[in-house]
């Protein structure tokens, strides 16, 4: 479904990406890590084609991404949905407003939204606050709406980037959960994270950059980023 081909990305000298491949089918949950400048963010940016490879190509559905018109840009996003570490959240608007938004956005009915904000509020277990704002939810709940804000789109995949990053231990795994529990309503997810303990538990496949590169896809993988040391690499 979605397949990086040999991607490589510049930034004058620079390389942020080298040669990287790899496939994320239906269904799949992976887990994409790496240390800070490993090339994460620019995967996700060409992922969500805020950026263009230097070289190689992006697909999805066997279709090169790069050749997309500005114009088909916004459906292509609703299909790859992006949750952010930071929410996103309009503060005018309540919890229902937020995922409406969306929703109006895309052009559709009133009658659609009446239909479907409730279904996404109801996997997100937010029905009952559905009128309060975003300063009355807790960091997790906040998270949660942007979630539902996302899947009232049907995403094909859910791109998760650090979504638990401002979170404390037990808002992150309910948001963890929240993800499986979509993986299993057939929604692909790519999560990016650094949560070592996350990854761990979460035993599935783990595809690891370094400088760049994919140096491990493991499909029952483990967090384990790769230090320099003394010119060697070693695990650590």
């Amino acid at each position: 479904m979605l397949i990086f081909d040999n991607v490589s990305k510049k930034y004058g000298e620079f390389h942020a990406l080298q040669k990287v491949s790899f496939q994320v089918d239906e269904n799949e949950f992976v887990s994409l890590v790496g240390k800070s400048g490993a090339g994460k963010s620019t995967l996700l940016k060409l992922l969500l084609r805020e950026e263009r490879p230097s070289h190689g190509k992006v697909f999805f559905e066997g279709i090169d991404i790069g050749g997309f018109h500005d114009s088909d840009l916004p459906l292509y996003r609703r299909r790859i949905a992006p949750v952010f570490q930071d929410f996103k959240l309009l503060a005018s608007k309540n919890v229902f407003e937020n995922v409406a938004f969306a929703m109006e956005a895309a052009g559709k009915s009133q009658r659609d939204i009446k239909e479907d904000v409730p279904q996404a509020l109801d996997i997100v277990d937010l029905q009952s606050k559905k009128d309060r704002f975003p300063h009355q939810l807790s960091g997790g709940e906040q998270q949660r709406v942007s979630i539902a804000r996302a899947l009232v789109q049907r995403p094909q995949v859910l791109l998760a980037d650090e979504p638990t990053g401002n979170l404390d231990p037990v808002h992150s795994w309910d948001i963890v959960n929240l993800l499986l529990k979509i993986n299993e309503l057939g929604t692909s997810i790519l999560l990016a994270t650094h949560s070592e303990d996350i990854v761990n538990v979460l035993e599935r496949r783990v595809i690891t950059l370094d400088d760049g590169k994919v140096v491990s896809d493991e499909k029952k993988g483990k967090y384990e980023i790769v230090e320099k040391k003394e010119g060697a690499r070693v695990k650590a």
